[in-house]
């Protein structure tokens, strides 16, 4: 692959997103990582004169629950890919009156309430202490709701994005509660993906759409299966036009992040003591910030 072929976004979401008409498709990729096997195939295509990589989050078919999507083979992939930014497009519910279905939100915050979910890369004799307290990049979640809005889309600045276990749905008096902890939206697959993301050193951020009012809503009914998808369906188009877009003005964004770098303070094992399989499993994140011996 030569370098005007470098692949440096990542793009996570639904299998429809790959029917876009901007978009060459170069080939398709399967990528062994140590984390086991991603989602599904990887697309590398060229949009809008950049090569971007794409993940169906769920696989093709939709074959994946949220607790078994491998998080960590999909960002590792990714991370392999030569990606640098990943953008995440996913669905989520409304937990404000203000935010109504077919809206985008692009969060800054996430609560994780998942419990049965590998959240780190780390372990097995390696220890990370990343830091997360603003989880999505900055700069590259600003482009990407400055996309949403040029598309034509109704767009959500900021937002706390709370992540279950799933696969059901919430409960009122869960709904309720989340409402009581200052929650915006909620969802299923943010976590761990962006603090994956955050330990593989990549930029990213979420487009949300807003597809029912979970089940909080005196007015509206439960959110249902054919509610979520319908709605999705409806804003496939937003979606793929605001990608098109980021995509052409990451070409020459200029943003300053710390994501790139985030490990280099959040290890704390003597590297003298790291088992050498550890080290050789997580070789891709951690030589730069090893010595070599």
């Amino acid at each position: 692959m030569g370098e005007q072929d470098e692949v440096r976004i990542g793009i996570i979401g639904g299998s429809g997103l790959y029917n876009m008409p901007d978009l060459h498709v170069i080939r398709t990729v399967e990528v062994d990582t140590p984390f086991g096997q991603p989602s599904d195939a990887f697309i590398i295509g060229e949009l809008a004169g950049s090569v971007v990589a794409f993940v169906p989050r769920h696989g093709r078919g939709h074959v994946h629950t949220p607790s078994e999507v491998p998080y960590r083979a999909n960002i590792y992939a990714l991370k392999a890919l030569g990606v640098e930014k990943v953008i995440s497009v996913s669905a989520c519910g409304s937990l404000r009156e203000d935010l109504h279905p077919g809206d985008v939100v692009i969060p800054d915050q996430v609560f994780d309430f998942t419990k049965h979910r590998h959240s780190s890369f780390f372990g097995e004799g390696l220890v990370s202490h990343i830091s997360v307290a603003d989880p999505f990049c900055p700069g590259l979640s600003t482009l990407l709701a400055d996309a949403v809005a040029a598309a034509g889309g109704n767009v959500h600045r900021g937002g706390n994005f709370i992540t279950i276990e799933g696969p059901r749905f919430s409960t009122k008096a869960e709904s309720r509660a989340f409402q009581a902890w200052g929650m915006d939206i909620i969802g299923m697959t943010a976590c761990p993906e962006v603090f994956l993301a955050r330990e593989a050193g990549l930029c990213y951020a979420t487009m949300a759409h807003i597809t029912d009012y979970d089940v909080w809503h005196e007015t509206e009914e439960p959110v249902t299966v054919e509610m979520v998808i319908e709605q999705l369906n409806a804003n496939i188009s937003l979606a793929q036009e605001a990608i098109r877009r980021l995509v052409t003005t990451l070409a020459d964004a200029n943003y300053t992040c710390s994501c790139g770098d985030a490990l280099r303070t959040a290890l704390i094992t003597d590297p003298r003591r790291i088992p050498p399989t550890t080290r050789e499993r997580l070789a891709l994140l951690i030589d730069p910030y090893l010595p070599n011996t």
